[in-house]
């Protein structure tokens, strides 16, 4: 499983981010080092903390890392020259906390590093089209669906979403793990807003379809397994997530 490296300049604020993405895939976590703050308890960053952090995920994955500002990205940039394996290291430029939580999300099924890196390229994006602010022309299109392994059935259902906050953070990451079990490609879109649809693949996607209390939304599978990907969210839906 890829593994994570997190550079800020304040450890607390780097253990803040790691425990929100991590409580949304608390059964299986990808590794994740922190290399936050000086070696005082200050603020700070250090090019020889993030390698040392880096070397110690398992060798034969890659390893994204992402960094708060300014000087992180700096300290992060050098610490390539000290890594054992640099090729296999990646810099984030996506948006800290976003970017954290939707990439350690699909790491958490497996996703490999192509997919990851589409997720984060379009972290800013999904956040900006949400609110509708900068030119959602000009913006990173969301990333496109995986295909899946085989051709087969398609399969679909509308519900609505019951949970009290909607579809927020932990529930769409729950939506995501779930999809990523099954053989299709699985799309979800708010009927109510007329957004969508987006791959169930992408976190951010998701959650800026914006679907609150009370919203219809349509999940459609294609796939070999299409029906029990369906069947699966479905029940998820209609059981409120474990939240009602």
């Amino acid at each position: 499983m890829i593994g994570f490296v997190v550079v800020s300049h304040s450890r607390p604020l780097a253990e803040a981010a790691v425990a929100l993405a991590t409580q949304m895939v608390a059964e299986s976590p990808p590794p994740i080092e922190v290399a936050a703050g000086s070696a005082d308890g200050g603020f700070g960053t250090d090019a020889a903390a993030i390698a040392a952090s880096i070397d110690r995920l398992d060798a034969s994955e890659d390893v994204v890392v992402l960094m708060d500002l300014g000087s992180a990205v700096l300290s992060a940039e050098m610490a390539l020259e000290f890594v054992e394996q640099p090729d296999r290291v990646h810099l984030s430029s996506a948006p800290f906390v976003e970017g954290l939580v939707a990439a350690v999300v699909l790491a958490a099924t497996g996703a490999d590093w192509a997919s990851i890196q589409a997720e984060l390229g379009a972290a800013y994006a999904q956040k900006a089209r949400h609110l509708e602010a900068g030119s959602v022309e000009s913006a990173p299109a969301p990333p496109p669906a995986p295909e899946p392994a085989s051709g087969g059935d398609e399969a679909s259902f509308e519900a609505v979403i019951v949970n009290p906050s909607g579809l927020h953070a932990r529930p769409a990451a729950t939506f995501v793990k779930t999809a990523a079990k099954f053989d299709a490609l699985v799309e979800i879109e708010n009927v109510d807003q007329g957004s969508g649809p987006v791959s169930a693949a992408s976190l951010l996607a998701l959650i800026a379809l914006g679907i609150g209390r009370g919203a219809r939304v349509r999940v459609r599978a294609r796939g070999r397994e299409a029906q029990p990907a369906i069947d699966a969210l479905r029940a998820l839906v209609e059981d409120g997530f474990g939240e009602v």
